[in-house]
């Protein structure tokens, strides 16, 4: 088997499809964002970023970069090793102490990656049960898909917020065979939202324990920012609640709350989270740094929600169809993939405004679109700039227009 030449063809059959992922390089400037540097094809220019997960901007934040400045100039550059060998820094215990206490929950347990912190954990604590069966919702994320299949448990699949359907499912189990619940808050693509206090209700009526991905959430709802479950006075009633660090905190990492012995259990049983070296002491200091202020200011969350609101009635206006949802995702229906690159590569070619594609095995086949996400930081003009350039688009490919 010729090896390379098999590899090349996979890769031009992603061409073909228009499913091949160009990276943007891009250089991000603190004190400027959404503004960043774009090195292409035709050399360096200024862009606007319209699809970055850095939700609040926090990743620039003063305070955040002074805790992280001072960090890395007390303790290095890295963590030393594991948690377990030497690896355990202050900051960590810290920053742990600070997420248990913005979920309401007895501890925390951190990971390099929200990736890794569901793949571990969903993994761990499904395979060390006898006989568990986890149910999950059709639309979770790769990272909570990939727990559950190395689990290796049965699994059940819901549809998507459908809580007749995952109360049906649950009905057909042996009542005395374990059973948990992996759901999201905010679905990234659709920017739906699950409605946690009836999963919950049907939880506590088949003794199932629930697993609540809050990775988009968390920051950004709430009074404190703990997210969906903190904003409708749920998290009390969830066995684990999981979340990032690299989205509204503007770091890096991921973690799990829950009860002191679910947390403990965890560390002790988990490959993910034993054999991986542990975050840098200055990215954990960012993020604690990063949530404290954020449970204390409210003016990120009310200003970002008021962008928010601003694009999705400027796009209406404009006859952009998007979806509409409850939350700050504002997704650009374009349903064709070839399409969806060249609107992308025509918004950052021609007018600076840089939006990534999302295409399949992203979302599903014929759904591909531009995944809009403002920020505090994008002014009325950015905004009018924008949904100016997408109306220009849509004219110029004949695209329809929303009605």
């Amino acid at each position: 088997m010729n090896y390379e030449d098999y590899f090349r063809r996979q890769l031009d059959g992603l061409r073909r499809e228009g499913r091949y992922r160009v990276f943007a390089d891009l250089e991000r400037k603190a004190g400027a964002f959404p503004l960043a540097t774009y090195r292409g094809p035709n050399g360096a220019r200024d862009v606007s970023v319209w699809c970055s997960n850095d939700y609040l901007g926090m990743g620039q934040h003063p305070k955040v970069l002074e805790a992280m400045h001072e960090a890395l100039d007390r303790c290095g550059a890295g963590a030393g090793g594991t948690r377990n060998i030497s690896g355990t820094n202050h900051y960590h215990i810290l920053l742990e102490e600070e997420l248990a206490d913005l979920h309401g929950k007895q501890a925390a347990l951190l990971f390099n990656s929200g990736y890794v912190s569901n793949w571990t954990s969903l993994s761990t604590l499904a395979a060390r049960m006898p006989g568990c069966v986890i149910l999950s919702d059709e639309l979770n994320h790769a990272s909570m898909i990939e727990g559950i299949r190395h689990s290796r448990c049965e699994t059940r699949i819901w549809r998507h917020n459908d809580v007749a359907d995952l109360r049906d499912k649950l009905s057909d189990l042996d009542p005395k065979v374990p059973k948990l619940i992996a759901f999201e808050s905010v679905y990234s693509m659709d920017g739906d939202i699950s409605p946690i206090s009836d999963i919950c209700d049907v939880a506590d009526e088949y003794n199932a324990m629930t697993y609540l991905d809050e990775v988009h959430a968390v920051g950004l709802y709430g009074p404190r920012g703990g997210g969906i479950s903190e904003r409708d006075g749920v998290a009390d009633r969830l066995t684990v609640i999981e979340g990032t660090l690299a989205k509204a905190f503007g770091v890096i990492g991921g973690y799990i709350t829950a009860s002191n012995t679910v947390c403990d259990f965890v560390r002790s049983f988990a490959s993910g989270f034993i054999f991986s070296s542990s975050l840098p002491p200055a990215v954990a200091a960012g993020a604690l740094t990063s949530i404290r202020h954020l449970k204390a200011s409210s003016i990120e969350r009310a200003r970002h929600q008021d962008r928010v609101a601003r694009l999705r009635r400027r796009l209406d206006e404009a006859g952009v169809s998007h979806l509409d949802n409850p939350s700050h995702i504002v997704p650009v229906m374009v349903r064709d993939p070839v399409r969806c690159k060249q609107i992308s590569d025509i918004l950052l070619d021609r007018y600076g405004i840089y939006v990534q594609p999302i295409n399949y095995p992203t979302v599903p086949r014929g759904t591909e679109r531009l995944r809009i996400t403002p920020s505090p930081h994008h002014s009325d003009e950015d905004i009018d700039r924008l949904v100016s350039a997408l109306s220009e688009i849509w004219a110029e490919m004949g695209l329809a227009q929303a009605a």
